[in-house]
Parts: structure tokens; sequence; C-alpha cells
């Protein structure tokens, strides 16, 4: 009787121990791999993510890919985080993955207050482009062009749809894809030779303070409304929360506001590090850290925010 008593209480212990173990992140959650469009607001929100993660005893790592290649890579359990779904605009590139169980989109927006649609110089829109259906009025002037960004982008997508249905009458202009410097290297040199030019605009970004733009109205139907207003998600593989609890709890935590994202990408923009940028910005804001960081551990089980405000100040 006693013995099986003693048994009872060991399994009991093991059981707790056990549950208490499956708390803390596998030894494969070390390395948490993220994927990074090209764009400065990802590069400076991945790189506060990474700097972070690296004072909780991770090892950060980031794939740089287009839009389909991150979502495929993450299908494929090759990639762990996105930090970049834009919506609504991203929507249809990211809906099959969700539908299909192979992509998890974390409740909680981590930016709000985003938009995202067409721009030009402001000189240009006082002198009458002020809207999507005043493009083609400008053709001329514009050379029938429209500049994106890189090649599988979603931004891309909704111009070439617009000019393939001849919507706003723009059946016969062209979309100019580069990447986001190329086209803000276009957008400014024609600034300074006071040209016609549309671009594909956005906030959180230092473009807005950086050039005298302004967004087009009346593109509600292919933007979204509100100058495509966007809220940004993260997206995980749909596993990632129970195998990586602490990493995922973090995820969760993570919000960013439009002042925090562009004060990290002026100096990426000025070609600085994300993470150094990042990491600079951490040490003069460690206040942005307490939320954050709530109910956070190191990945070998201690407070994560004084682990990693004291790895700032070394």
């Amino acid at each position: 009787m006693h013995v099986s008593l003693k048994q009872s209480i060991m399994v009991a212990v093991v059981a707790t121990f056990g549950a208490q173990s499956a708390m803390a992140d596998d030894a494969s959650c070390q390395k948490v791999r993220f994927a990074d469009v090209g764009w400065s607001d990802i590069a400076a929100t991945t790189g506060l993510a990474s700097v972070v993660l690296e004072g909780l005893g991770y090892k950060p790592a980031v794939t740089i890919a287009s839009i389909p290649i991150a979502f495929a890579g993450m299908k494929k359990k090759q990639i762990d985080v996105f930090l970049g779904y834009w919506n609504p605009s991203m929507t249809p590139q990211i809906e099959p993955f969700v539908k299909a169980g192979d992509i998890k989109v974390l409740e909680r927006p981590n930016l709000v207050g985003a938009k995202y649609t067409l721009a030009v110089p402001t000189y240009l829109y006082d002198k009458g482009l002020k809207t999507f259906a005043d493009i083609a009025k400008f053709e001329k002037d514009l050379d029938g062009k429209i500049y994106g960004i890189e090649p599988g982008n979603d931004g891309n997508a909704l111009i070439a749809g617009m000019i393939k249905d001849n919507k706003f009458g723009l059946k016969s202009f062209k979309m100019i894809e580069s990447s986001e410097a190329g086209m803000l290297i276009e957008a400014q040199r024609a600034i300074k030779s006071q040209k016609a030019i549309v671009f594909l605009g956005w906030e959180p970004h230092p473009m807005n303070v950086q050039m005298k733009m302004s967004y087009l109205q009346g593109g509600d139907d292919v933007f979204g409304p509100n100058l495509g207003e966007a809220k940004v998600y993260t997206a995980i593989p749909p596993s990632y929360e129970t195998r990586c609890p602490n990493v995922a709890t973090f995820l969760k935590n993570l919000q960013y506001t439009t002042d925090i994202e562009n004060q990290v990408m002026v100096p990426i923009l000025e070609k600085v590090k994300p993470n150094t940028a990042a990491r600079n910005f951490l040490k003069k804001n460690p206040a942005v850290l307490d939320k954050w960081l709530d109910g956070v551990k190191t990945f070998d089980g201690k407070d994560g925010l004084s682990a990693v405000k004291g790895k700032l100040k070394a």
C-alpha cells in the first residue's frame, strides 16, 4: 500500500513538473526566424523585436523575401514570424494561407493608424491631381507611369489590377517596379525638378516628413477607405504559440506607434543597420519595454524585463 502511495506521489510530481516545463520554450525556439519584405517599417519593427529577443537570450535571424515567398516560407515552417501583414491591402495574398490553416494571424494588431495608397508631390496635387480619377488627365505629364515598389508586393498588385481593368481610365498606363529605395529616389528626383509623378506612399515612413507629398482621394475601392487606412498584424505558423509560448507572449504584447517606427526608420534610411537603430532607440526609450515584456521570461526562465534593460545598459 505504501509503495503504491509513493508511486502515486511521484507520478503527480512528474506530471506537475511536466506541466510547468510545457510553459517554457522548447530548445528549437531559441532561433526566431523573421521575414522582412524589404520595407523600412518592417526592418524597424523586426529590428526592435530582434534586439529585445537577443536580450532575452534568443537568437533572431532575418530572411529578406518577397511577400509571397515569406508566406510560403511560413507554410513550410521555414519562417516563424512576420510583423508586417498590412490589412486590408495584403489580405488577398494571406487569406488563402489562413483559410488553409498554414498561417495564423494574431488577434491584436501591432500597429494602428497606418495608411497605404497612391501619392503625388504636393505641387502636383495643387495643380489638380487630387484623386485617382484625375491620374488619366495627367497621363502626358506622368509619361503614362505609376511607380510601385518591389515585385510581388501587394500595392503593385493593386496598381496592376487597376491598369488591367481600366479602372479610372488607366489601361494605357505602365507600372514601374523597383524597390522601396528605387521608388523613393524617383520621387525625390521628380520633386527636385518639379516634375509629375504618382507613386505608392504609406505611413509610418519618413517620406511623410522628408518630402512635400499628398495622398490621392477616391481610391477606397482599391486601397480601402480613409486613404488606405490600415492595421498591421503579426503572422505566425499555427503551431508556434503552443511550441514557443514565451516568444508568443512577447509577440502578442508587441505594439508599436507611427512615432516609434518613424524614429527608428530615419537612421535605417541613412544606412544604419536596423538592429543598431533599434538598440539606440530602446536605450533612449526603455519604458516601451514595460508592456512588451509583461509576463515574458528569458530563454532560461529568468525575469525578462530586467534582463533586457540590463543588456541595453551594458
